[in-house]
């Protein structure tokens, strides 16, 4: 595993765990962590780089189902088609 995969991992298990936030805006964040990795790739991204992004998202998806099943099985499943 990559620096950069165990850094993204760790924030999303550091949002995951926060006690005082409803579930619904740590679904919030995490989906904004996903958009932000997303958006930081580019054209010359090497493949490494995409397939972490990739591996990242279904990790990120779930953790969101922990938080919500439903929406949780939602993302994973739009994920694999």
């Amino acid at each position: 595993m990559r620096e950069a995969q165990i850094l993204f991992r760790s924030q999303v298990d550091k949002i995951v765990g926060y006690k005082t936030i409803p579930p619904s805006e740590k679904i919030d964040r995490l989906l904004f962590l996903n958009a932000d990795q997303y958006c930081n790739l580019g054209r010359t991204s090497a493949i490494y780089e995409r397939e972490d992004a990739r591996s990242n998202s279904r990790y990120l998806y779930k953790a969101i189902k922990t938080l919500d099943e439903q929406t949780g099985i939602l993302l994973l499943r739009y994920r694999e088609d």
